[in-house]
This record gives C-alpha cells, structure tokens and sequence, in this order.
C-alpha cells in the first residue's frame, strides 16, 4: 500500500470512529454569522490579550493544528482567509476537547466563540463550542510546497484554490472584470443579448468547428466559433448597439493564449467604423483595469524581467506595414510577391506556396507581432485576413481592419464591417473554393446572412475581444490556464499514473 493510500485508511477509521459514537461527520447545514478578514479587520485594533464580549460563528476548514496536550491553536480558512482558533480542554470538557484527535487537516468545522488578541498580537477566536462539518478523506499538499506541477493545479483546480490564496484572487478579479466590462457597455448604451451557441451553419471566424448532430433531426451542427453574424443581423433589425459576451468553442491547438472553449465579448454599433471601436476597446481596459487593479499599469514578468504593461488609452496605433518595417527591418509595402517569398525563404518561415502579396505580408508580420510588449493598435491589415471587413479606403489591398496586440500577442480584433450584400456573396464564394481545395478553416456560405444584409444594414464598427487574454493582461498571469476555472485538459492515461505511483 502507498503512503497516501494509509493515510487515508488512516483518515477512514477517524470517520467510522465518529459514526460510532453516534457523530454525523456531515451534517446538514451549520449557521455562520462572521468570516475571517472581516473579524481581523475588526478587532485589529485590540490590545494583546485583550479580550471581546462578543460572541462570533464561523465554519472553515483546518489547515493548521497545533495541538499542546490541554490547549491548541488551530487555523481555519474560509473563503475570505484564514483565522486562528484556541482550543482548551478546561472550557470545552475532556470528550468535546479529546474529538479534536478524530479531525485532520482539509476537515471542515464550525465554531463558536468570542474575539481575542494572542500575546504575539493575532486575532483569535476562543472556542466555547465546535463541531465537524465534513471529513476529508484525502490529504491536502504539503503546506510549503502546494501544488507544484502546474498539469495537476489545473486538473485539480479545487486543490489549487485551497493551496494558494492568490489563485482564489486571480479568479475573484476575473469574475470582477466581466461585472465590470458590462457596466462599461451598459454606461454607453449598448444592449447585452444573446446569441446561439448551437448552430446549423457556423461562420463569423476563421477557424475550424467542432462537429456536433441533432438526433431529432437527423443531422449535424456546430458549436459556435463567434456570435458575429448573428449580432449583424441584429443591427439589420434595427438595433444600434449591441453585444453579447459568450462561450466559442475552435478546433484548434492548446498553449499559453490558446484554449479550444474561451470566453469572449463581441459588439457592434451602427454608424461607425473600426476607428470608433478602437476607441472603445481602449476605453473599456482602462475603466477596468482602474477599477480592479487602482491602477493602468500591471506587472508582468517577461524573460525573468519585471515589466509594467499601461492600459491607459490612447493606445499607439502602427499599420501593418509599419509595425513590419519598425521590427522586421523591411519596407514591405513596395516589395514585390516575389520578394516577400525571397525574404520568407531566408527567415525559414512557412507559407503556401501559391500564397498572395496579403498573404505573406500576415505571415511576415509574425516575426513583428512577438517584440510588441505594450497595448498597440496594428491597422489596415491585407484583405486576405477576413472576407467580413470593408476594403480599405485608400489602398485596395488592405482591409479596414485592426487587431491589438501586447505581450507579444492578439487583444481582439476589429473592423469597418463589409455591408455590401453582393460583395459579401462574392467573398464567401472564394472561401467556398478555399475549403474546397483544403483550407478547413475557410468560412462557409451563409446564405441568410447574406440575405440580411440584402435587407439592409447601415454603416457598422465590430469588434470582439477575449475575455481570458484580457484577464491573463490585467491579472499578471503566464498562461490562459491560469485564468480559466477548468481548461480543457487531455485525459490522463492510467497506466501512466500507475506507472508513476509504482516509482515513487
């Protein structure tokens, strides 16, 4: 039998010891009416040994036990924090005491008591009462190590959260941070909807979906991969501001900015274009960022080097071009198809044989996009990146489109929409014969979104952003697994685990 294997035999008895001597280790329910910060603050200003009429109920569970024959000290935590908890045989009488034995660390208890201050200064609660809430029966990590192996922190996120106060805060400023980026759109005047994330026809991105079938119909459908023409067809009803913060679901890789479920917020807003959501977006990740951080400014750690990223709008606008010729060392914009694949052969960079001027250009621009470390709007990208954006104004080969980027990575992306139905049509078409010849990421016809657009739709600004790169730029994270509750994970393998156990 392994260690861990007798301590929770060990773990097994205690339960079954308090079974019979009539002890419900799980009871129902329990009564509360304190948490740990809120008493420390409290009664911070107390004086040593100082003691509080006052009595106090909490419910925890015990993660330190320090138990000195006929008094302990133990610490719970709760979801706030932790507080320590004096216990002594003389008050409590030897059978309520001597249960202590029967607890361990990762039990829950509840207590009751009244508020002093330690010699040393720390807020304690003196326990007149107490009682098991729920049994662990697995051990928790060793209390200075936690959860090294980041593969485990994620799979075992419930772990994590217990090990490390500062995960729990990681996650508290993400549920913050959508609170407030609804605030900030609801303030302007845009309308939150919703749109299907069960699909009969995907579209709205380059990617590939995941494939799903409906048996009541007798046929498949998609998982969303964007809410975008769905939004569309709500600013053709009429509807001048819009967004939905939504699920999508690509078939695609895993790695640091990349998960195949991810949050996102997408809106739209008539009679602008993608200068007014650059606008936006800019406006939006300062207001939050202000509001859960106090500051512009988060700390990332990049090559073991300490750097802080400033949110405060305006962001810094470079083209494409620009951003190619300032980090790249090459004036793109007059080099020729041929040239662009001279430069990709001596770089050793990939691309399609048969690619475009556009195309190239995208591909070149990725040597560029890694050394742009502070919120940046890269604009007026080739028309090769999406067939949903207006042509650009001024030069016929690129599109009204902008994509963000810090950190080395994409923020969002946003364009001057396409509103021309025949247009639309015609680049859907090319897609078509994209996914024909391979291209599973191509978008597809959609044809009732074509036909919404032959309804009508006026002048429009898009823009969607992630909502987990978002949290990984304000939260100071490494990795968008840091900021989801649950990624998606590969299955571990039994045989490995067994494997694994049998060596150590």
């Amino acid at each position: 039998m392994m260690p861990q294997d007798n301590l929770i035999q060990e773990r097994i008895r205690k339960l079954n010891e308090l079974r019979e001597r009539g002890i419900n280790p799980f009871p129902y329910s329990y009564k509360k009416d304190s948490n740990s910060e809120e008493l420390k603050k409290r009664f911070e200003k107390l004086a040593a040994e100082e003691k509080t009429e006052e009595k106090v109920s909490l419910a925890g569970r015990i993660m330190q036990n320090r138990n000195m024959g006929k008094a302990a000290f133990v610490h719970i935590q709760d979801e706030q924090g932790r507080i320590q908890l004096y216990f002594r045989e003389d008050d409590l009488g030897k059978e309520k005491y001597r249960l202590l034995r029967k607890v361990d660390i990762g039990d829950y208890i509840g207590i009751k008591g009244y508020i002093f201050k330690t010699k040393t200064g720390e807020v304690t609660v003196y326990i007149e009462d107490w009682e098991i809430l729920s049994k662990s029966l697995k051990p928790l990590p060793e209390k200075h190590h936690g959860l090294k192996d980041k593969e485990l922190r994620y799979r075992q996120r419930y772990v994590d959260l217990i090990m490390d106060q500062n995960v729990k805060e990681v996650f508290k400023k993400r549920s913050l941070m959508l609170k407030y980026i609804r605030e900030f759109m609801d303030d302007r005047g845009y309308m939150e909807v919703e749109t299907p994330l069960l699909q009969t026809q995907y579209g709205g991105a380059s990617a590939r979906p995941f494939i799903t079938h409906i048996n009541a119909w007798n046929m498949p459908m998609f998982l969303s991969i964007s809410p975008e023409l769905y939004l569309k067809r709500l600013i053709v009803g009429g509807f001048e501001k819009v967004y939905t913060i939504c699920k999508n679901f690509r078939n695609e890789g895993v790695d640091q900015s990349h998960n195949p479920e991810f949050t996102m917020i997408e809106a739209y807003e008539a009679y602008t274009d993608y200068s007014g959501m650059m606008k936006l977006l800019e406006e939006c990740y300062e207001y939050v960022a202000k509001k859960i951080n106090g500051s512009t400014k988060v700390k990332h750690i990049i090559d073991e080097k300490e750097i802080k990223i400033d949110f405060k709008a305006p962001w810094p606008k470079m083209t494409m071009l620009e951003a190619i010729e300032e980090y790249v060392g090459i004036d793109a914009s007059n080099m020729s198809t041929k040239d662009l694949m001279n430069f990709c052969d001596k770089k050793s960079l990939d691309y399609d044989r048969g690619a475009s001027w556009g195309d190239l250009i995208l591909t070149i621009f990725e040597l560029a996009e890694e050394h742009i470390i502070q919120p940046t709007h890269i604009c007026d990208m080739p028309k090769e990146g999406t067939p949903l954006c207006k042509r650009h104004r001024e030069d016929e080969r690129l599109n009204e489109q902008c994509e963000p980027i810090g950190l080395g990575m994409e923020i969002g992306n946003m364009y001057s929409e396409l509103n021309d139905a025949q247009v639309q049509e015609e680049k859907f078409k090319e897609q078509v014969e994209k996914g024909r010849s391979g291209d599973e990421e191509a978008h597809p016809m959609d044809e009732d979104f074509v036909n919404a657009l032959m309804v009508g739709m006026p002048p429009t600004g898009g823009i969607g952003w992630g909502v987990d790169r978002m949290a990984i730029f304000l939260t100071g994270v490494e990795s968008i697994r840091d900021v989801i509750l649950f990624p998606t994970m590969k299955p571990e393998v039994k045989e490995e685990k067994d494997k694994e156990k049998k060596k150590k």
